[in-house]
């Protein structure tokens, strides 16, 4: 068996035989390779088929059996053979159990503004932080939770000391986002309420919730949605002014970069920056109840329990206070506190209770608690009115 010499091809007779075909000579498609492999020297090599994909192929009809090895095999004209490059292919019918191609995978991208992280921010003034609702939902769902669930909810406060029932069955609904005053006379338990709602004793009956929260069954939690204010509050007065706000912050889990921008922030709030390098011992009583409350306010809490915030405060660092607290109030925050100022407390509070001897004998808005009268005289005929002050006659008689 010899190899079939190369060259060019030879003119193909017509179909008749007469001659060479007038028509162009079809172009000859690329063989596998230019020598018959072993074996079937003898034998044309038919040009490769164009690949088809699966659902082409399915659709083509099937192929005539192939002859027997022993049959002569005769090669089809060039003219005569179907060209699949020319010939319609049928549209892809698609069995119904096929499954579907697989999804080829998209290169990722990132955003245009993720390219390069923007340098991190400084945290915002405190005065604004605290302001910010808390986030635990979209709007719709925190006005709703704030307006279901009160910000701070007592039931049946008790707390005895002794033989002396300091507080008896007080019962408070502060709502959130509220302004709430809380006025009595001295004596009255003002002071041991709020220490039992802002966690700081235990009742000895009763409960306390805050936003929903048990403060007695699960008070870690309760606490770190409270600031907490109280009156004649014992502190490290030997740290400077700074260093007492810094430890406030760590000791309320910021970290220390947020805890010292914060401390910065309030000082200017509260004008307590020149006095921020001095020891706590050697500040005013003024001093000493601001920079108290810029620690109250430092990891920007949901509910604020001040007890008396405005004793020994000047006029002007009392307007500072309260252009702070109507901002925090008015950003969703909710303050507690008690007072003996009835005209401050009828200005600025939405609502108030007046608890005398651990009782409280009328509770509502400032509107529904005064009547027709101011809410001093309210008081003052809630409490009993003014006491006899005969038998002093001695007084009007000087010793010298």
């Amino acid at each position: 068996m010899t190899a079939v010499p190369e060259g060019p091809p030879e003119p193909r007779p017509d179909s008749t035989g007469d001659g060479p075909d007038p028509r162009p000579a079809q172009p000859r498609r690329p063989e596998a390779s230019s020598a018959a492999p072993p074996g079937d020297a003898g034998a044309t090599q038919k040009p490769p088929k164009p690949m088809l994909s699966a659902a082409a192929a399915a659709a083509l009809p099937p192929r005539p059996p192939l002859p027997a090895d022993d049959a002569p095999q005769t090669v089809p004209l060039v003219s005569e053979e179907v060209d699949t490059m020319d010939a319609p292919i049928p549209a892809p019918v698609e069995p119904a159990d096929a499954p579907a191609p697989a999804a080829q995978p998209e290169t990722e991208s990132r955003p245009a503004e993720e390219a390069e992280p923007a340098p991190e921010p400084r945290p915002a003034p405190v005065i604004a932080q605290v302001l910010e609702p808390a986030p635990a939902s979209t709007a719709h769902e925190g006005e709703a939770a704030s307006t279901a669930v009160p910000a701070v909810a007592a039931t049946g406060l008790t707390k005895t000391f002794g033989q002396t029932k300091a507080v008896d069955g007080v019962a408070l609904t502060v709502p959130a986002g509220s302004f709430y005053g809380l006025v009595g006379p001295n004596g009255a338990g003002k002071t041991t309420t709020l220490s039992m709602i802002g966690g700081l004793i235990g009742p000895s009956a009763g409960s306390v919730r805050i936003n929903g929260v048990d403060a007695v069954a699960h008070p870690r939690e309760a606490k770190r949605m409270l600031g907490v204010l109280p009156d004649r509050m014992r502190t490290f007065d030997r740290l400077t002014g700074r260093q007492l706000l810094y430890y406030f912050g760590v000791l309320r889990e910021l970290k220390p970069a947020v805890a010292e921008s914060r401390t910065a922030d309030l000082a200017r709030a509260f004008d307590l920056t020149d006095a921020l390098s001095r020891p706590v011992s050697d500040y005013s009583a003024g001093m000493r109840k601001k920079v108290l409350l810029a620690g109250a306010l430092i990891h920007s809490p949901r509910v604020l329990v001040l007890d008396e915030p405005f004793e020994a405060v000047d006029p002007v660092s009392s307007a500072v206070i309260l252009d702070v607290l109507d901002t925090y109030v008015a950003h969703g925050g909710t303050v507690l506190l008690s007072s003996h100022g009835m005209q401050l407390v009828e200005r600025v509070c939405d609502r108030v209770a007046v608890l005398v001897a651990g009782t409280v004998l009328a509770e509502g808005t400032v509107a529904e608690v005064r009547g027709k009268s101011t809410l001093e005289e309210r008081f003052l005929q809630l409490s009993g009115g003014l006491s006899d002050v005969e038998g002093l006659e001695w007084l009007h008689a000087f010793s010298d």
